[in-house]
């Protein structure tokens, strides 16, 4: 392919305007691949097309509809912007067509919504398509059960409005012909997990109707496509993943912020913050008339991102452009983001930060530049969100700007493990014993399980069976296994994984309900004296009682942020696994229980991330099973380092941090996902010990691809802690956000000998 350089916009042609980028990718241009239309396609369906200027379609979309129209359940895992909508439309039109219903799945209502939209305006006749989510009025939801050819829903309404009720719905299942999946490769993790049991569960309702729906799921490039959604569905899967859609060309900027005067714990150099430096761009992007979109990793980053523009725009006299920059989140009412999402089509806005709820599928063509303020947590969001530019088919720039934080210095300076590799393969666990065991519930209460339905739930199911009958939730007759509640069992079965029931968090001025989080998240978020930023207004947290579910909080404009602080204690349950390498040391996978307790929180500088301050907090302990990996040295390896007067505590520490930083490179994870515990002397194995483990009940599966690559996670994490520029170590490579102990001890220098003695490499000094 003949590789160009698309014209950057504006500033960017000045390349002395960001001496941060250190790397930049020109992707080029492709024109595509025809296809033509299968013979069986719906005559209106090509005709509304056409009046759009839709002719033909692209190869991979014909080869996917011919799939799914033969009965073959298949994962079209190709690029954004790629018409994947239109591959799942054209049987779905046929099925409907012929008497028969479509469900669609989406993660987020917004995509639900942009689906409907596209629907409707294409006036299909006979297409009766309706949302029914967590908005959707009473007399919409009746309307759209009975009426409803194409129900646009998400995971959470068919776990517990959809399933738990299906003799509504028996009109609708009973001609069931598809269930489309879109954005597949967001179904990862606990989250994923849940929903392939849901999955699970919907094949076996349908059955009760006699019908055996396909599956047609939609998600960005991935890696191993046809056996995550076949680990997701249940069902053997057909992956088409050659995609023959034209794509813009695309400039792609890597920018490592610079280091700033400041200094953070134990006089560590800080960088400057991520949505700084993006609010910094942005500024320069709008100003340039050039539609921007900016993605931050949290919604308080976003509300920050959006404030500092303005802010900033303010300052330079473009009072004209302040109102043309705006946040979006979730948590805005349904219409608010609606409006949002409207304006940057009509390029009322020139500018929007974002969290990734505008990742997906949502429509937004216009788009010029898009900036990725902080790892997206894979290379699938990664390239997902990028995509979000060039919707025209004009050149484009994205750029991902790096934040202090050692996964993301490792990418700003490996180009080749962002632009030379294969995106990940999506990681989830259904068995799990914590997720597996609310679903047979929820299933029961569906219809008796019987012997029959063993295969469709899993190896384990007899297992977790006689363990819900041992605690009464569930009743062994001679026809099966029966819920003994009136209760709704679905509701044992928290599917995003939050691990507790909300926290409603409210305005004590105004007494106006602001948000709910997690009993899990608010520990770190909403205890007392935490900051707390809802929709631009800015709160301190009053009080947290978490025996009632409130946080109180009111208004306040503080010059910081703040970061809880915890402290963890580790108790290995049992092995699963375990290898020795040719060092010596010793690699393990196995069960763990995790003892954790909010001790504190940081106060840091909104505009430069410095420290000001420590406030510490007395939090209830909570235990946590789950599974983790870790590793150990030998005597011999311990005696050797000990010589060299390495300390064993400080090399550790730093080891384990840099290494759950690393850890996402590997696995569909986020940092914040996983956990760590590092030792000279763990009881449990009477060595140095390392762990990472899952921060989920259970666990997730991030620790245990983090051992089946455990050669390529640390030869990684010793690479970014020698390629660091700083002397003593700083957040790029071994310092914590959220270490309990002030990220201390740490030694960085320990840490490089320590991954040499487990790797069993001598490393030249510079290498």
């Amino acid at each position: 392919m003949r590789r160009s350089e698309p014209m950057l916009p504006g500033v960017w042609r000045d390349d002395t305007r960001y001496p941060q980028v250190t790397h930049i990718e020109h992707v080029a241009r492709n024109a595509g691949v025809s296809g033509e239309w299968p013979e069986w396609t719906a005559p209106h369906l090509v005709e509304r097309l056409a009046e759009r200027g839709i002719t033909s379609p692209w190869s991979h979309q014909t080869a996917a509809a011919d799939l799914a129209r033969s009965g073959r359940d298949v994962i079209i895992a190709t690029g954004t912007a790629s018409g994947k909508s239109l591959a799942f439309l054209m049987p779905a039109v046929d099925a409907i067509d012929a008497g028969g219903t479509v469900l669609y799945l989406s993660p987020t209502k917004a995509l639900a919504q942009d689906q409907l939209r596209w629907i409707t305006d294409l006036g299909l006749s006979g297409m009766r398509a309706a949302v029914y989510d967590g908005d959707t009025a009473p007399e919409e939801r009746t309307w759209a059960r009975e009426h409803a050819g194409y129900l646009l829903t998400n995971p959470d309404m068919l776990h517990h409005g959809m399933l738990p009720r299906h003799g509504a719905w028996a009109r609708f299942l009973r001609r069931l012909r598809y269930v489309v999946i879109d954005e597949a490769h967001r179904y990862r993790g606990v989250f994923g997990s849940h929903v392939a049991q849901i999955l699970r569960r919907l094949r076996r309702v349908c059955a009760r109707y006699r019908s055996e729906p396909v599956f047609v799921l939609a998600s960005a490039t991935s890696g191993s496509p046809a056996e995550s959604a076949t680990r997701l569905t249940g069902v053997p899967v057909t992956a088409i993943s050659e995609d023959g859609s034209p794509r813009p060309g695309l400039s792609v900027a890597l920018v490592e912020p610079e280091m700033t005067d400041l200094t953070g714990e134990q006089g560590a150099p800080i960088r400057r913050t991520a949505p700084s430096q993006a609010a910094e761009m942005l500024v320069d992007l709008v100003r340039d008339r050039v539609r921007t979109l900016v993605f931050v990793r949290s919604r308080q980053g976003a509300e920050v991102v959006a404030l500092t523009a303005q802010r900033m725009l303010t300052e330079q006299g473009e009072h004209d452009l302040v109102e043309r920059v705006a946040a979006y989140r979730g948590g805005y009412l349904a219409s608010d983001r609606r409006d949002l999402e409207e304006a940057l089509r009509s390029g009322e806005l020139l500018g929007l930060a974002s969290t990734n709820a505008l990742e997906l599928g949502v429509d937004i063509s216009g788009l010029d530049a898009v900036l990725i303020a902080g790892w997206p947590g894979t290379l699938a969001s990664l390239w997902q969100q990028a995509g979000r530019a060039g919707r025209r088919g004009n050149d484009a720039l994205a750029v991902f700007i790096a934040r202090d934080d050692p996964l993301d210095t490792y990418l700003a300076h490996h180009p080749e493990a962002i632009f030379g590799r294969s995106v990940e393969a999506t990681v989830l666990d259904p068995e799990n014993p914590h997720i597996l065991g609310p679903h047979l519930c929820a299933a029961a209460q569906e219809l008796p399980i019987t012997r029959a339905d063993f295969d469709l739930f899993g190896e384990s199911v007899a297992e977790r069976l006689d363990d819900l009958v041992a605690r009464g939730l569930l009743r062994k007759r001679p026809r099966g296994w029966f819920w003994t509640s009136h209760e709704r069992a679905s509701d044992l079965a928290d599917i995003r994984g939050s691990g507790g029931p909300p926290v409603q968090i409210v305005d004590t001025g105004s007494g106006q309900l602001l948000g709910e989080i997690d009993e899990a998240a608010a520990h770190g978020t909403v205890h007392p004296g935490a900051v707390y930023l809802h929709q631009g207004i800015t709160h301190l947290v009053d009080d947290l009682d978490l025996a009632e579910g409130v946080a109180l909080v009111h208004t306040a404009e503080p010059p910081y942020s703040t970061w809880a602080r915890d402290t963890t204690d580790i108790t290995i349950r049992s092995v699963l696994r375990q290898e020795t390498w040719p060092s010596g040391a010793s690699v393990h996978f196995g069960e763990v229980e995790v003892a954790r307790q909010v001790v504190g929180f940081l106060k840091r500088d909104v505009r430069t991330g410095s420290v000001l301050g420590e406030q510490s907090l007395d939090m209830p302990e909570r235990t946590l099973q789950t599974r983790a990996v870790w590793w150990t040295l030998t005597e011999t390896g311990e005696n050797r380092l000990r010589k060299e007067d390495v300390g064993l505590l400080g090399a550790a520490h730093a080891a384990e941090h840099a290494s759950i930083g690393m850890l996402p490179l590997l696995a569909t994870c986020d940092r914040w996902d996983i956990g760590g515990v590092s030792t000279s002397l763990h009881p449990d194995t009477g060595r140095l010990t390392v762990f990472v483990y899952d921060g989920y009940e259970g666990g997730a599966g991030f620790a245990e691809r983090g051992y089946a690559a455990a050669r390529e996670w640390l030869t990684a994490t010793r690479a970014v802690i020698a390629d660091c520029e700083c002397e003593q170590g700083c957040p790029s490579c071994i310092q914590s956000p959220k270490c309990g102990t002030g990220n201390e001890p740490l030694s960085k220098s320990g840490a490089l000998r320590l991954l040499d003695e487990v790797l069993g490499g001598a490393h030249e000094a510079g290498d």
